[in-house]
């Protein structure tokens, strides 16, 4: 089944650190860039990072620049947020994205202050 599978969130104070993860199965994804999204409850879906095929060039939404960073292991299939110095506005339903692949279900992050 091709799918991707966000896991990694959770609940967290302002100031901790989260690392999620978005594994790739039923086929590989090592071709293609990356993105995370994130949705907070009554907002429009926001774009959080992106990462290219090879790991080599990287984006950041001005919000989160300097405190999360994207990566990748192509040999596992799957790419990394890791969330440093969260806060509150973070909080959010965080989403994978890849060409050829379904949305898959996100991951809660609820950073409290």
């Amino acid at each position: 089944q091709v799918q991707l599978v966000e896991s990694g969130g959770g609940l967290v104070q302002a100031g901790g650190s989260l690392r999620l993860s978005c594994a790739a199965s039923g086929r590989t994804f090592s071709s293609y860039a990356v993105d995370w999204f994130r949705q907070a409850p009554g907002k429009e879906r926001e774009f959080v990072a992106q990462i290219s095929w090879n790991g080599r060039t990287t984006y950041y939404a001005d919000s989160v620049k300097g405190r999360f960073t994207i990566s990748r292991d192509n040999a596992k299939n799957t790419v990394y947020l890791q969330m440093n110095s969260l806060k509150p506005e973070d909080t959010a339903v965080y989403n994978c994205n890849a060409d050829g692949f379904p949305p898959g279900q996100g991951t809660q992050v609820t950073v409290s202050s």
